[in-house]
C-alpha cells in the first residue's frame, strides 16, 4: 500500500510540474465556460439600426427616443428618403429600420390608430426575429403607457423581412457551414501534407531536390485548391437546389471569393503543418484550435455585437467571418464588389500572411 501511495504521490508530482498538463485540465475548460459563456446568449445588444421618420412629430420622436434608450439599440442613421432602405441594408451595418407614415401623430389622434413599419434584415433570421420583437414590445409598451390617460389607440406595425421573407435558417446555416467546412477540409488536408514526409522520412528526399521552399509549398497546395474549389461548387449547388438559397449576386464574383477563401485555409494549414512534427499535432491543431473559433466567434450563429469586447477583437482576426459576410451579401443581397471590397482585402492581407510565416518557418526547418 506504500508502494502505491508513493507511486499516486510521484503522479501528482509529475502532472505539476508538467505546465502543459495544467493547462489542459483547468486552463482550457476555464476559458471554454468563459467563452461559452459570454458567447452564447438570446439577448442582443445595441444593435445598429436606421429610421425614417416622414412624419417629424412629437409622437414619433418619443417612440424613437423610447426605441434608442432601451439599450438593444444604437442609431445608424437617420434616411431622408424610403429609397435609402435597400442601400442601408446593403452596407451591412444596419440590422433593422424603422419606417414612421406621414402624419403619424395626427392620425393616432383623430382615427385611433397609425401606420409603422419594421423592416429586418433577414439574412441572419435568428436576429432579426429577436430584433424585430424587441421593437414591437418597445412600441407596445409606449401604447399602454398612453392609453392609460387617453381614448385607446393602436399603431400597426407592418413587419417585413429583407432577404428572407420566410426567416429559413438554411439562409443563415449554408454561409456559415461553407466556411466551416472549407476552413476544415483545407487546413485539415494541408496541415498533414509536411508532417507526413517528416513522420515518412522522406523529408531529406525533398532536402535534396533542387526546389525551393516556396516551390514545395505552392506544388502541395495546388491540389488541395482543385479538390476544395470542386467542394465549394457542390456545396453552392446542394445550397441552391436542395435547400433553395438564392444566388443573387454574380457567380463569378461569388466563385473568385471562394478560391480566395479556400487559397487563404490551405496557407493556414500549411502554416501549422510547418511548425508540427507529427500528423497527429497537426490533425488535433486542425480541428480543436479552429473548429471551436468558426462556430463561436465567426458571427456564423451568435452575432459578434454581443460579446464583451476583447471577444469582439478576437472576432476580427478570425478569416472566417469576413468570408461569412461575402457569401450573404452576394447570394442573398445580390451585392457587387464594391460592397465587399474590404473584407476581400482583408482575406489577401490574411493569404500574404499565412504563406509568408510558411516560408519562413520553412526554412528554418530545413536549416
Amino acid at each position: 500500500m506504500k508502494r502505491f501511495i508513493g507511486f499516486v504521490i510521484k503522479e501528482f508530482y509529475h502532472i505539476f510540474r508538467d505546465y502543459r498538463t495544467l493547462m489542459i485540465l483547468f486552463g482550457i475548460p476555464a476559458a471554454q465556460l468563459l467563452l461559452f459563456g459570454y458567447v452564447i446568449t438570446n439577448e442582443i445588444k445595441d444593435a445598429r439600426i436606421a429610421i425614417y421618420d416622414s412624419s417629424k412629430d412629437e409622437v414619433t420622436r418619443k417612440i424613437s427616443e423610447k426605441i434608442l434608450s432601451s439599450g438593444y439599440f444604437i442609431l445608424e442613421k437617420n434616411l431622408t428618403n424610403y429609397s435609402q432602405i435597400g442601400p442601408t441594408f446593403r452596407e451591412g451595418n444596419t440590422k433593422l429600420v424603422i419606417v414612421f407614415g406621414s402624419n403619424f401623430a395626427k392620425k393616432l389622434q383623430q382615427e385611433g390608430k397609425a401606420d409603422l413599419q419594421i423592416l429586418g434584415d433577414a439574412s441572419d433570421p435568428n436576429t432579426a426575429n429577436i430584433l424585430v420583437n424587441y421593437a414591437s414590445g418597445i412600441i407596445n409598451n409606449y401604447l399602454v403607457s398612453i392609453n392609460a390617460e387617453q381614448i385607446p389607440m393602436r399603431i400597426i406595425p407592418e413587419v417585413r423581412m429583407q432577404y428572407n421573407p420566410a426567416l429559413k435558417s438554411v439562409f443563415m446555416f449554408v454561409p456559415g457551414i461553407m466556411a466551416l467546412l472549407l476552413m476544415l477540409i483545407s487546413a485539415l488536408m494541408t496541415s498533414l501534407s509536411i508532417t507526413r514526409e517528416k513522420e515518412l522520412g522522406t523529408m531529406e528526399l525533398l532536402l535534396v531536390s533542387p526546389l525551393r521552399p516556396i516551390q514545395i509549398i505552392i506544388g502541395k497546395v495546388i491540389p488541395y485548391v482543385l479538390l476544395a474549389f470542386i467542394d465549394s461548387c457542390i456545396i453552392l449547388g446542394m445550397g441552391k437546389f436542395v435547400f433553395g438559397v438564392p444566388i443573387e449576386g454574380n457567380i463569378v464574383l461569388l466563385l473568385s471569393e471562394s478560391l480566395l477563401y479556400i487559397t487563404m485555409a490551405l496557407s493556414l494549414g500549411i502554416l501549422i503543418s510547418s511548425i508540427t512534427n507529427s500528423q497527429q499535432v497537426a490533425m488535433t491543431l486542425s480541428l480543436v484550435a479552429l473548429m471551436l473559433p468558426i462556430i463561436l466567434l465567426s458571427g456564423f450563429i451568435f452575432p459578434v455585437e454581443n460579446m464583451p469586447v476583447i471577444l469582439q477583437v478576437l472576432c476580427h482576426i478570425m478569416p472566417p467571418k469576413y468570408f461569412i459576410t461575402i457569401i450573404k451579401d452576394i447570394m442573398l443581397k445580390g451585392n457587387s464588389f464594391i460592397y465587399v471590397w474590404k473584407e476581400t482585402l482583408i482575406m489577401i492581407l490574411f493569404t500574404v500572411t499565412f504563406i509568408m510565416m510558411s516560408i519562413k518557418k520553412f526554412k528554418i526547418r530545413l536549416a
